[in-house]
């Protein structure tokens, strides 16, 4: 079942990495929602009041920085899945799983969230 050099749980280490692409995943649908709906409303922006482009560009970016977010939030806990330094067991697989939820998810709202303002006009 388990070799000589790995302590711990086999399906926690499936769980650990399953937070970085659930992270990625939704974090990166925030992102691609948000820039969409904002750019919308760049372009509305551009034929309304063409000198207020600039700041209207505000809400694209703030969503780029969501899928950052994620994958900073991606990368520290895959760093952190090392079954060879230490045992890894499934409450840390689970651990992991619920914060790669509680990031992405929180990413893929505020990235909806910010969509709708963008498209608003600001």
């Amino acid at each position: 079942m388990a070799s000589s050099t790995f302590s711990g749980n086999e399906t926690a280490t499936f769980f650990g990495f399953l937070n970085a692409a659930i992270t990625l995943v939704f974090s990166c649908m925030g992102v691609a929602y948000g820039t969409t709906k904002s750019g919308v409303g760049v372009v509305s922006m551009g034929v309304m009041q063409s000198e207020l482009v600039m700041k209207s560009i505000i809400p694209v970016v703030m969503a780029g920085v969501l899928g950052i977010y994620g994958l900073i939030i991606a990368i520290i806990i895959s760093i952190g899945i090392n079954s060879k330094a230490k045992s890894y067991y499934l409450f840390d697989g689970y651990t992991h799983l619920s914060s790669g939820l509680a990031c992405g998810l929180a990413g893929l709202f505020a990235g909806m969230a910010t969509g709708i303002v963008g498209g608003a006009g600001v």
